[in-house]
């Protein structure tokens, strides 16, 4: 696309669609990937107004939202949140992408640190990784104890009950990738100056670890899914899908003003998002 040169005179000569199409075939653009690229442009952009709708009502009845994203490294958690918030009002919305506890938060009750970035009235909060850390990224690379591990699977589904009834609304989000995917991305990242910071030694060792990943994931589910506080699985091999079905998911389950009134599909694509069946 880089090398793309059409003059004034390619334009002058052509008045119609196929016109348009052959020029662009004929300059060695891949007209089926550019189509639905701006398809999900226009697509996002009708999304992204509901999303300001929904934040105007948020913030008019006091509702506290928090969103949860998790799944593999290079899953696509950062960019989804980003398609999320881009047009949103940074006054009451906040990114919490915490890093490791410090000595003191290794002392205290695994979730107060999490307790501290909850949502305040009006305001949505995206989690890029949450309290789950300690479901799937901690045992695996041998973070916490068996003990804390069990601990917090005993406690974590009470805690969430507690937090939905003081008013949290609460969605939990999975990104689901191939470990081929996986695999595609962590090279891209290497290869990438803007991207290197990306990849982690947590990241280098995740292909590997690939299978116990698994493991741990599927006893998450398994263990934390529950009917008013669902697992929400995306599948993300497809980044521009996975961004659309998320955003159409929240959209559809709140109840906000003007919901949809400008004829947005807000049903998300089941074959890309659904809930996790036990």
């Amino acid at each position: 696309m880089k090398d793309l040169k059409i003059t004034k005179d390619d334009l002058e000569r052509i008045n119609t669609k196929d016109g348009y199409l052959k020029l662009l075939e004929s300059k060695k653009v891949n007209v089926k990937k550019l189509l639905r690229t701006l398809k999900y442009e226009e697509e996002l952009n009708d999304l992204q107004v509901e999303l300001l709708k929904m934040q105007g009502w948020a913030l008019k009845n006091n509702k506290r939202i928090a969103i949860l994203f998790e799944g593999r490294d290079a899953a696509g958690k950062g960019g989804t949140i980003r398609r999320f918030v881009e047009h949103l009002n940074p006054r009451s919305i906040r990114i919490v992408a915490l890093p490791k506890p410090t000595e003191d938060e290794r002392g205290q009750w695994y979730f107060r640190r999490y307790i501290n970035q909850l949502p305040n009235p009006g305001e949505i909060v995206f989690f890029d990784r949450s309290w789950y850390n300690r479901a799937v990224v901690e045992p695996v690379n041998g973070f916490c104890t068996k003990e804390q591990y069990d601990l917090f699977m005993k406690q974590v589904i009470n805690y969430e009950e507690m937090l939905q009834e003081s008013g949290v609304i609460l969605i939990k989000f999975w990104l689901d990738t191939s470990k081929k995917e996986q695999a595609e991305r962590f090279a891209a990242r290497k290869e990438s100056p803007l991207k290197q910071w990306k990849f982690s030694p947590i990241d280098e060792k995740a292909q590997e670890l690939w299978d116990l990943y698994t493991s741990y994931r599927d006893a998450m589910f398994k263990n934390t899914h529950t009917k008013n506080c669902p697992w929400v699985v995306v599948q993300a091999d497809d980044k521009k899908d996975a961004r659309l079905a998320a955003i159409r998911y929240v959209l559809h389950q709140l109840d906000y003003d003007n919901k949809g009134d400008s004829g947005v599909d807000l049903k998300p694509d089941p074959e890309v998002v659904k809930k996790y069946k036990k």
